[in-house]
C-alpha cells in the first residue's frame, strides 16, 4: 500500500439490551448497553489504545455512542488524543421499520416468508411502509448499501494517510466492509460482526481504488477467542491458518512450491497458534503437503493428540514457475513489467512454466469442498486446515462469492486463524466469522508479520 493509505479501524458497539433479548433494534433507540456492554467496550478502548485516531465517527444511536464514548476515555488516558468523536446518520443500522422491537422468534414465526427471504436473498427483502405520501417499497439492505457507499464518498478523500475510527452496528459495519470489497448485497450474512469486534480495512485511495481487508471480526480483547457459533448453527466450522514464516518469507523471496521449512520464528508461531487454540475441540485436520504447513499444522496439533492430519494435495501453494527461489527485484529484471501485473490483474498473470489463478482455484476449492464434505458425512464439528498465502486467498474469494480479481483484497499472516462456518451445510452460503486473527502472535491489534512474497 501507498503512504496515503487510510487505514480505518471499525468496531461495533458493546451487547446491549436488545441483543440479550434477541429483539430486532433497527433504528430503534430504545436499547441501551448492558454492564458486559461497557466492559467490553472498555476493553475494546484499551486494546485500541496504541493506536492513534486522527477521526472517530460513531452512529449517533445510544448503545454505539455509549461504546464510541467510553472507548474515546480509554484512549484519552492512554495517548494524547486529539480526535473528539462525531456522530454521522450514515452510520445508522439498518432500517427495519415493520420488525423493531419484536423478538427474532416472533418474525421467525409471524412472518415466516419474510423471515425466508431475509436469510437465503437478503437483498430481495421488501417492506411495504405508509406515510403521508402513501405506500412505498423499501429494500432494507440494498438501502443499507447505499448509504454505505455514500459514507465512503464523504469520508475517503478526507482522511488519507491517516487512521480512522468507526463505531457502528452489526448491519452497517457489513454493508461498509461489504461495499468496500464488492461482496454483493445478496452475500449480506456472509461476514459476521460481534459486539466489539474490530475489523480492519487499508484503502489505498478512493472508493474502487485497491483495498486490503487486514482483519475481520477480531474478539479476542473481550475474552473470546473465536467468535460464537450463531443461534441454530448445524453445520461445520473450518479454522484456516496460513503456514508460519519462513526465511524466504523473510526475504521476500518466492517460494511457490519449492519446499521451504519454517524458520525459528515460524516454529514459534506455529506454537502460539497452537495455544491459542488449545481450547477448542478440533474434530479433524488437513494440511497442504508441503513441509511449511505440515510442520505447522503438527505443532498446532501437539494440543490436540488425538486428532488425525490428513494431506491434501490441492490445497499446495501456487506455482511460481520460474519465479520461485527469486527476490521481486531479480523477477522485474527477468520478466520486466510481470510483477506489477501480477499485483494489478493477477487473473492475467500466467506464471512462466507454472500455474495461473484459475488453476489454483480449482484445485483449491475442489479439495476444500471435499473436506467440508467429509466433516458434514462423518458429523465432525470443527476443523483445523493449514495451506498457504495464494490458496487461502483464493478460497476466501470463493467462500464471499467474488472473483479472483479480488484476490489481493485480503491479508494472510504467517500463523494468522480465519473462521469459516458452515451454519446449514453444505445447502446454505458459509460465513466468515473472522479473518486473519494475529492477536496470539503479539502484534496487537494489527498483523505485525512478515507476510512475505507468495
Amino acid at each position: 500500500m501507498k503512504s496515503k493509505s487510510l487505514k480505518v479501524i471499525i468496531v461495533r458497539h458493546g451487547q446491549s439490551g436488545y441483543n440479550t433479548e434477541r429483539r430486532i433494534q433497527g433504528r430503534t433507540d430504545a436499547s441501551k448497553l448492558t454492564d458486559k456492554g461497557r466492559n467490553d467496550a472498555s476493553k475494546l478502548g484499551k486494546a485500541l489504545s496504541n493506536i492513534s485516531f486522527n477521526a472517530i465517527y460513531s452512529s449517533p444511536l445510544q448503545r454505539a455512542k455509549q461504546t464510541a464514548d467510553i472507548i474515546h476515555s480509554e484512549l484519552a488516558s492512554h495517548a494524547e488524543q486529539s480526535a473528539v468523536v462525531q456522530a454521522s446518520d450514515l452510520l445508522l443500522e439498518i432500517d427495519l421499520p415493520l420488525w423493531e422491537g419484536m423478538l427474532t422468534a416472533e418474525v421467525k414465526q409471524q412472518l415466516a416468508e419474510d423471515y425466508r427471504t431475509w436469510h437465503e436473498r437478503p437483498d430481495q427483502l421488501r417492506m411495504l411502509l405508509n406515510d403521508a405520501q402513501g405506500t412505498r417499497e423499501h429494500f432494507p439492505v440494498l438501502a443499507l448499501y447505499e448509504q454505505a457507499r455514500q459514507f465512503w464518498q464523504e469520508i475517503l478523500s478526507q482522511h488519507q494517510g491517516e487512521t480512522i475510527l468507526i463505531v457502528g452496528h452489526n448491519g452497517i459495519n457489513r454493508a461498509l466492509i461489504s461495499t468496500a470489497l464488492g461482496i454483493p448485497p445478496s452475500r449480506y450474512h456472509s461476514i459476521q460482526q460481534s459486539n466489539c469486534g474490530i475489523s480492519v480495512l487499508n484503502f489505498a485511495g478512493g472508493l474502487g481504488e485497491p483495498v486490503q481487508l487486514e482483519s475481520l471480526n477480531q474478539t479476542q480483547h473481550t475474552g473470546e477467542a473465536l467468535p460464537s457459533l450463531r443461534p441454530d448453527h448445524q453445520g461445520v466450522r473450518l479454522l484456516l491458518v496460513r503456514h508460519g514464516e519462513t526465511e524466504w518469507n523473510r526475504q521476500t523471496r518466492f517460494q511457490g512450491q519449492i519446499d521451504v521449512p519454517l524458520n525459528d520464528n515460524g516454529r514459534q508461531q506455529s506454537q502460539k497458534a497452537g495455544e491459542f487454540l488449545q481450547g477448542i475441540a478440533i474434530d479433524y485436520a488437513v494440511s497442504s503437503p508441503m513441509l511449511r504447513p505440515k510442520e505447522t499444522a503438527e505443532i498446532i496439533l501437539k494440543q490436540h493428540s488425538n486428532v488425525e492430519l490428513e494431506l491434501q494435495n490441492g490445497l499446495r501453494e501456487i506455482s511460481h514457475g520460474l519465479w520461485e527461489g527469486k527476490l521481486e527485484t531479480e523477477i522485474e529484471l527477468e520478466f520486466p513489467g510481470e510483477l506489477q501485473r501480477w499485483r494489478l490483474v493477477p487473473t492475467e498473470v500466467q506464471m512462466p512454466e507454472g500455474e495461473n489463478l484459475q488453476q489454483v482455484w480449482e484445485r483449491s476449492v475442489a479439495a476444500w469442498e471435499s473436506i467440508v464434505q467429509t466433516a458434514l458425512a462423518n458429523q465432525l464439528k470443527t476443523l483445523l486446515v493449514v495451506a498457504h498465502d495464494a490458496t487461502n486467498k483464493t478460497l476466501l474469494c470463493h467462500i464471499l462469492g467474488l472473483p479472483l480479481e479480488n484476490f489481493w483484497n485480503f491479508r494472510q499472516g504467517n500463523g494468522a486463524v480465519s473462521v469459516i462456518d458452515y451454519p446449514s451445510g453444505l445447502d446454505g452460503l458459509p460465513v466468515l466469522q473472522a479473518m486473519n486473527i494475529t492477536t496470539h502472535l503479539g502484534g496487537g491489534v494489527l498483523d505485525k508479520t512478515a507476510a512475505g512474497a507468495l
